[in-house]
């Protein structure tokens, strides 16, 4: 369904532009992926790894609808921004989610119907023939409507009655747009975590409604009540860090990675004397086997995106190596959010220090105007968006 170029990204832009405004608000909703192009934008996985920017995609829709007609689409779009600046400000949830991650796999090794629960789940194995459509799709794909997105977690978590993070897991390992602060936060709110007490409950009557008639769950299926999963307090936001501006006297490389292989804001580096390096840290999004196709796809797009003549690491080890036999003083990158990318980029940085190479990150202004905004929820930042317009 998604080939990992730019070139791909371009062109579904394209095609998706001129619909972005009544027929997206009208059919957004609808998971009917047998009745041909659904009306979602089908962008994500390019978006996710910065194919193309959110600038890019913005500016595109509204070449052909005002923003009050394509106001649906960029709420959405800009649903991912808020997700990633909230979590860019509260780190410690994602430490909170990794740690409730491992829990989970723990008990998978000690307890053995918890096992063969969680197995028939990621199967598509259970007596819920929507879900079981959803988890097999899921794998074979890469991607799952948003919509489905939302039944599959309710189902998981509140009929099926399973760890909440390792389904949060299970859609890391194979989502080709999993985004760390989308897929986290959003399975917090479905569980209650996010917005305290509010939770989503999947109802046969919705699911019938959006698949139009093609899923029609027995009303004794799913769970009737959703009581929302204890969590702690969310931590005070923290600030995002001051921009760092490279010494343009230094022997320079720059570094390339699958969180925004676009970097169209690394300018004026690359030329065709900086040594550049492509990495991909996709396997990193999960304790557990994260899916070839996710792997094919991040590191596809990191390599297509790096100049001709680019190193491609294999991992942290190669970076390091490229960084040292190339003598650098400095490596420019773009700024990771929150995730196994950031933690790749800590990494790499500090085994670099004692070689005196410095490791810049370099924060897209999108991000820096958008992200402050995410204090509170997202209604409170949705007031701001029609400002964030008119600045990009």
């Amino acid at each position: 369904m998604f080939t990992p170029t730019r070139t791909a990204a371009l062109e579904a832009l394209d095609r998706f532009a001129p619909t972005a405004g009544m027929a997206y608000a009208q059919g957004r909703n609808f998971d009917l992926p047998k009745t041909g192009t659904p009306a979602v934008s089908l962008l994500s996985p390019y978006i996710r790894h910065r194919l193309i920017t959110e600038k890019e995609v913005l500016n595109a829709v509204l070449q052909h609808h005002s923003p009050k007609d394509a106001s649906k689409f960029i709420q959405e779009v800009f649903w991912r921004t808020y997700w990633k600046g909230w979590l860019e400000l509260r780190p410690q949830v994602w430490r909170d989610y990794q740690e409730a991650l491992q829990a989970g796999i723990n008990r998978l090794q000690t307890e053995s119907g918890l096992r063969a629960e969680f197995d028939a789940a990621c199967l598509g194995d259970t007596n819920i023939e929507c879900f079981n459509y959803w988890a097999q799709t899921l794998v074979k794909d890469g991607y799952i409507h948003n919509h489905a997105r939302m039944w599959f977690a309710s189902i998981w978590v509140f009929t099926l009655r399973l760890p909440w993070a390792l389904g949060a897991d299970f859609f890391m390992r194979h989502l080709l747009d999993g985004d760390p602060a989308s897929n986290t936060l959003s399975w917090r709110w479905v569980a209650g975590m996010q917005t305290k007490g509010k939770t989503y409950l999947a109802t046969p009557d919705n699911i019938e409604t959006f698949t139009k008639g093609r899923f029609k769950p027995r009303a004794d299926s799913l769970a009737v009540r959703a009581d929302a999963l204890p969590s702690a307090d969310h931590p005070t936001p923290s600030q995002l860090p001051f921009p760092t501006t490279p010494n343009a006297e230094l022997r320079t490389g720059v570094l390339f990675h699958e969180d925004d292989v676009h970097a169209d804001h690394l300018a004026p580096v690359p030329d065709g004397q900086t040594p550049s390096c492509s990495v991909s840290f996709a396997a990193d999004r999960s304790p557990l086997e994260v899916s070839t196709p996710v792997l094919t796809f991040a590191e596809t797009a990191v390599r297509t995106a790096a100049p001709v003549g680019a190193t491609h690491a294999g991992n942290i080890s190669d970076v390091i190596d490229w960084a040292r036999a190339n003598d650098l003083r400095q490596i420019i990158t773009a700024y990771a959010p929150v995730g196994p990318v950031a933690n790749g980029l800590d990494k790499i940085e500090h085994a670099l220090k004692d070689d005196g190479i410095a490791v810049i990150r370099k924060m897209r202004a999108f991000d820096r105007l958008c992200w402050p905004h995410a204090t509170k929820g997202f209604f409170k930042f949705k007031e701001n968006i029609p400002d964030f317009i008119n600045k990009i």
